[in-house]
């Protein structure tokens, strides 16, 4: 029973860092920068909802959407006004820079009146309730969690398999010269991508938010998450999700068999053995490219 209960609740807690990897490995295979203010669009994404649900009186069904929306406007505004002005600066450049979005990102909440500094959670509609599966209590919400992520997976397996603009994304992927050659919009591109990785990121943190609560300091799981993409192998979607998975069951299980402390380590570990026996993670290729 404690096995099924864990299990779930590893699986939930990967599905949260895997939705937030996704977002590393979409942004990398279009742009090879790594964006390490991820974390932080998934707590602007669950602020969001916050405010429409607090502020505006809306219903979380329509307010988990619209912030979902906004966070997608939001991720293609960043590229266009912040990142596409320094792109070819070294790799450097725009890693202090996304790092400095996320502070500004915690700053500019932290100063919101009332709601800022607090620590506040969003009413969905499945609070409180409970399954039993196998003799195990598992909350409605771990449930959704992983609902949601696998839905959103296949959402995103069939944009790239079936779409022309997931197709388009893929060629510029793989080179950009030669897809703006054959007459792709990269740079359109490269901004939907950022919109569509800021859109993950903050269904992740309105999944979120009804297990750990919204707060500034709540992006801080893109520490974590980060792990996962590497684990899994920095530039595949596939690996993102195992990736999360794996660091998410290996914490649930170190907290709950292991000595206290081993839990927030765990990751770390899991990514010093993998770089030892596997550096290009689970589902990486051969290639190697600067991060």
């Amino acid at each position: 029973m404690e096995f099924v209960q864990l299990l779930v609740s590893g699986t939930s807690l990967g599905c949260i860092y895997a939705l937030i990897a996704l977002g590393f490995v979409l942004i990398y295979k279009a742009t090879e920068t790594v964006n390490f203010a991820q974390g932080e669009l998934m707590m602007l994404g669950a602020f969001g909802a916050l405010v429409l649900i607090q502020w505006g009186g809306w219903s979380y069904w329509a307010a988990a959407p619209a912030a979902v929306a906004g966070m997608l406007a939001l991720g293609i505004a960043l590229e266009r006004l912040v990142i596409r002005p320094i792109l070819g600066q070294p790799q450097f450049t725009v890693v202090m820079l996304t790092i400095g979005v996320g502070y500004t990102a915690r700053g500019l909440i932290s100063m919101l009146p009332e709601i800022g500094t607090e620590t506040s959670t969003i009413a969905v509609p499945y609070k409180g309730q409970v399954l039993t599966i196998a003799g195990a209590v598992i909350s409605v919400e771990q449930v959704a969690v992983i609902g949601m992520t696998g839905l959103l997976c296949a959402l995103l397996f069939l944009m790239f398999r079936y779409s022309k603009v997931g197709i388009a994304m893929q060629a510029a992927s793989q080179n950009q010269l030669a897809a703006y050659y054959m007459g792709i919009p990269v740079r359109r591109l490269n901004g939907l991508v950022w919109g569509l990785s800021a859109a993950v990121a903050a269904t992740a943190g309105l999944l979120l938010a009804p297990i750990t609560f919204v707060h500034a300091n709540m992006g801080f799981i893109g520490l974590k998450a980060f792990p996962a993409a590497v684990v899994g192998g920095f530039g595949s979607l596939p690996g993102a999700v195992v990736g999360g998975l794996v660091i998410g069951l290996v914490e649930a299980f170190a907290g709950f068999y292991l000595p206290e402390g081993f839990k927030d380590i765990a990751a770390y570990v899991v990514v010093l053995v993998m770089l030892v026996v596997k550096p290009n993670g689970l589902f990486g290729g051969a290639m190697r490219k600067k991060v």
